[in-house]
């Protein structure tokens, strides 16, 4: 009987205790009276937001705007609905006459695409979520519900896929072109003065892509804000005038474009694949069943991006916030004009290009990066060069996509691959191995459309005939030997064609070569490899061909963007003689102005007999030999410079001191690792060959008093060229004749 009562004594204080705290725990978690009602609650009992919270509904959307959460909603009232003619084209297209009538589908698409993740305050909305920190007043884009999902694509082909796009850009740099988590959602634009300060833009910018729309300093497309930042339990509220219908991938314009067709042709036939992809397919099994593979629309990674990837790079999970796509798109006249007349030039159809060129031409008109009306000329595409556009006459299409901006132009954004010098031989099978040869190293350089070239053109035919050729399976160049038929595969062969790829690439800034290859037009000039040509009328003149007694004529000159090329019947061949052997062609004859000069020189300690080098000249290195003429060598054994007597010369002398005269004389008339001609290039004191007491070089100067070439030594003598015997061309050399020596 006392345990009975005992136990019901327990059983109501523990009653009692539970509903104490029970009480206490509600009171703590209760809803406070002071929050605010949920997103949804709101825009019912506001009652101007009839139409948007019927469209609500029709999403399936209500409870999840009605319970807890985290978001940011572009709400547009009633007004919009009726008064948005954009709205109204949006849903006409899609067979709906007004908003009562818009099945699920579409109600999800305009729901989803308003509703963005997080909630973002005026405030907060232009701040970059980076993964080191927000960054403010950096992003002009959110990322929103809504994504595209399935849908049907046609090959080029014309094979039927169900498919789903990319959704990472195709590049070594990413684990794949498509993540199976990732829906790629589209990103919804939010334009702030603060980030247009920031970025150095204004309301043009703006107005450029709506021009029926006010900036406001805080727009939504193409819609102002008019009430910012209502606080929900689950979110905010931003109240804005238009309907901001889901805006299309760059990918997904283009394909209802008829006036681009040309350019998305050349895309989808040579730049994209079609993918089945398990994942993708599994998944679309499960949501609608049957048995229907999926493929992944895939671009190629030799495109700057994928038209079709709302992710941006994806280096960071958030930058599309911050930054996208931008391509400019020719219309189908401009674009085959263009093709017709500069692409295929050498070429008889688009299918016989090289995939290079293809790229090219399209990566001409791709930026990695938002192109801004304003920033035409300072942003930069994959090729590295701007938009040569007028964004006020050349634009006739642009659109604020999804992922990216699109401009739709008059003209080809003509890529400098194809204009400047180095087009002509890109764009000309006959020339590929010369191609190959300036991809290695120059390619860059002449490419620049800023500064002037004159290239000299080596065709496969002269290059083949001459023995050379390239096997791509062991990546050599190979040489055999038109006399005798012996082939060599080492790299010199590379080098020996570079040596005289180089001899005709000339810098000619201020038009220098405008008449070669006319009658009268003739002269020397130096080139991208260091050594000089020669040019008479018609005709060019290596120190090789010079050697080899081959005449290399001009066939024709075609100009170019930034200069000129030289189509030629023959190469522009280096000499194999050296220094020595050329002075001892100019000097031999007894006649001869060098002879003098040549005689000291060969019977000094400084020439090898056998080999004819002279000790102090390094192979491979660039030299210039002013040379006396017979009076200045007699007026220097007259002042005590040369061994000889009243001016008759010794040209063996047996005495050291003599033989150490020669000796300096011949090593301070070498400018060493320098070639220079007349050109007024060279001004101020220059190193010889010769050598003072510690080892430093001795110089002398190169002035142009009067606009003479004039040399001066420390003895303020001067000596000047003659120049009807000088320019000859030698190994990496030049040789002049001077009317005066010089004194050490």
């Amino acid at each position: 009987m006392h345990k009975k009562i005992y136990q019901l004594a327990y059983v109501v204080l523990f009653a009692a205790l539970f509903t104490s705290c029970k009480k206490k725990f509600d009171d703590y978690y209760a809803r406070p009276d002071n929050l605010a009602d949920p997103i949804y609650k709101q825009l019912v009992d506001n009652g101007k937001f009839t139409n948007f919270v019927s469209l609500i509904d029709k999403a399936g959307y209500k409870q999840t705007l009605a319970a807890a959460g985290y978001w940011t909603i572009f709400a547009p009232t009633d007004s919009a609905f009726t008064a948005d003619a954009e709205f109204a084209a949006f849903i006409k297209d899609r067979g709906f006459n007004n908003v009562a009538s818009l099945d699920s589908v579409t109600a999800q698409m305009i729901v989803q695409y308003l509703l963005v993740y997080n909630a973002f305050p005026r405030s907060d909305i232009d701040d970059y979520q980076s993964s080191l920190g927000w960054v403010p007043d950096n992003a002009f884009k959110r990322r929103t519900a809504y994504y595209t999902g399935f849908y049907n694509d046609t090959s080029y082909t014309g094979t039927a896929y169900k498919a789903v796009a990319s959704n990472r850009n195709n590049t070594s740099s990413n684990t794949g072109y498509y993540v199976s988590a990732d829906n790629g959602n589209k990103y919804i634009p939010c334009f702030t003065s603060d980030y247009f300060a920031k970025q150095g833009l204004s309301a043009a910018d703006y107005n450029y892509f709506y021009p029926a729309s006010t900036f406001s300093g805080f727009n939504i497309a193409n819609a102002n804000v008019t009430q910012k930042d209502i606080t929900a339990e689950n979110g905010v509220i931003h109240i804005i005038n238009r309907v901001v219908t889901p805006a299309k991938s760059i990918d997904e314009y283009l394909r209802n474009k008829p006036q681009y067709s040309l350019f998305r042709s050349i895309l989808e036939q040579f730049m994209v694949l079609f993918i089945k992809n398990a994942d993708a397919t599994h998944r679309y099994q499960v949501l609608h069943g049957g048995s229907q593979d999926v493929v992944v629309k895939v671009y190629s990674n030799l495109l700057a991006f994928s038209p079709n990837n709302e992710n941006y790079f994806k280096l960071q999970d958030n930058d599309a916030q911050r930054d996208g796509w931008t391509m400019f798109v020719p219309t189908n006249d401009s674009l085959s004009k263009y093709i017709n007349t500069v692409v295929l030039q050498q070429y008889p159809s688009i299918n016989s290009l090289p995939i290079s060129i293809i790229a090219d031409l399209l990566n001409a008109h791709l930026w990695q990066s938002t192109v801004w009306p304003s920033k035409f000329n300072s942003t930069f595409n994959f090729l590295g060069e701007p938009a040569k556009m007028n964004p006020a006459t050349d634009i006739i299409d642009k659109k604020v996509l999804s992922n990216g901006l699109f401009y739709g132009t008059k003209k080809v954004n003509e890529p400098n691959v194809f204009a400047t010098v180095y087009g002509k031989s890109y764009l000309n099978p006959r020339y590929s191995l010369m191609t190959r040869l300036l991809d290695m190293e120059i390619k860059s350089t002449i490419t620049n459309p800023n500064v002037k070239y004159t290239l000299f053109m080596m065709s496969d035919a002269v290059l083949a005939a001459r023995g050379y050729s390239y096997n791509a399976g062991s990546n050599g160049w190979v040489f055999t030997n038109p006399v005798g038929g012996a082939t060599s595969t080492n790299d010199s062969n590379r080098l020996n064609l570079l040596r005289m790829l180089y001899s005709g690439v000339i810098e000619t800034p201020n038009n220098e070569l405008n008449g070669i290859g006319t009658t009268g037009f003739k002269g020397i000039i130096g080139s991208y490899g260091g050594e000089y040509i020669k040019y008479d009328g018609n005709q060019v003149f290596t120190a090789g061909t010079i050697e080899r007694n081959v005449t290399v004529k001009i066939d024709s000159v075609v100009k170019v963007l930034n200069g000129q090329v030289v189509y030629l019947n023959d190469l522009l061949y280096f000499p194999y003689l050296n220094i020595g052997q050329n002075l001892a062609g100019l000097g031999t004859p007894a006649t001869s102005e060098f002879n003098y000069f040549w005689n000291y020189l060969k019977n000094s300690t400084l020439f090898n007999t056998t080999t004819s080098e002279i000790t102090g000249i390094a192979g491979g290195s660039f030299y210039t030999v002013f040379v006396p003429n017979k009076a200045a060598i007699v007026q220097a054994i007259n002042d005590g410079m040369l061994p000889g007597t009243a001016g008759v010369p010794n040209f063996t002398p047996t005495l050291t001191a003599d033989k150490l005269k020669v000796e300096n004389f011949i090593n301070y008339h070498i400018l060493d690792k320098r070639t220079v001609i007349a050109n007024g290039n060279d001004i101020g004191a220059f190193p010889s060959l010769l050598k003072n007491a510690v080892g430093d070089p001795v110089t002398f100067s190169i002035l142009y008093p009067g606009g003479v070439f004039e040399l001066g030594d420390g003895y303020n003598r001067k000596a000047h060229m003659v120049t009807a015997l000088s320019n000859n061309l030698s190994n990496r050399t030049v040789i002049h004749l001077m009317d005066n020596y010089m004194k050490y």
